[in-house]
């Protein structure tokens, strides 16, 4: 290959990078700039389980804001269900809430919907199970991350002590 054709390819290689790390920008810190925004917690009927009893399952509702001046792309979250005064985990859900466009500057997402494939369960009415003695009450974890960043814990919430039907 000519010295001239060599020193080419040098250059737009080294161009090459040079626009491909511009293109990254700094990293978002998720932890001070995505807000868990309208959060509320609840637990569901999740209906019968095979054997006949009544099931009950908590779950989580928020939104997330963009608090940052950039856009962080593939955003996903992940909530973990847990007993209250305990560290075994219950259950976890995981959903993506942008693909590569990212979630905008200053955005808001729609509402999220995450809950629990275990729970409690039991052969009283469901309205009762919240009242009985061996009812547990539960918190949620949750945790974001985007792109191949890892996981930041972005927020914790009891699971509010009531039914919706």
């Amino acid at each position: 290959m000519p010295r001239r054709t060599r020193r080419t390819v040098v250059r737009v290689c080294a161009a090459a990078l040079v626009l491909a790390a511009s293109a990254c920008g700094t990293p978002v810190d998720l932890d001070k700039n995505l807000q868990v925004v309208d959060a509320s917690t609840d637990w569901a009927d999740a209906g019968l389980t095979e054997d006949g009893q009544n099931k009950l399952v908590p779950f989580v509702q928020f939104k997330l804001k963009n608090a940052s001046d950039q856009s962080p792309p593939v955003l996903q979250v992940n909530a973990t269900f847990r007993p209250l005064k305990e560290e075994k985990e219950w259950g976890s859900r995981f959903q993506s809430v942008t693909g590569s466009e990212g979630l905008a500057a200053g955005a808001t997402s729609p509402v999220i919907t995450l809950r629990s494939d275990r729970g409690a369960t039991g052969t009283d009415p469901r309205a009762v199970m919240m009242n009985s003695s061996y009812f547990v009450d539960a918190r949620v974890q949750l945790s974001a991350k985007y792109g191949s960043a890892q996981w930041v814990r972005i927020a914790e919430y009891p699971v509010a002590h009531q039914f919706v039907n």
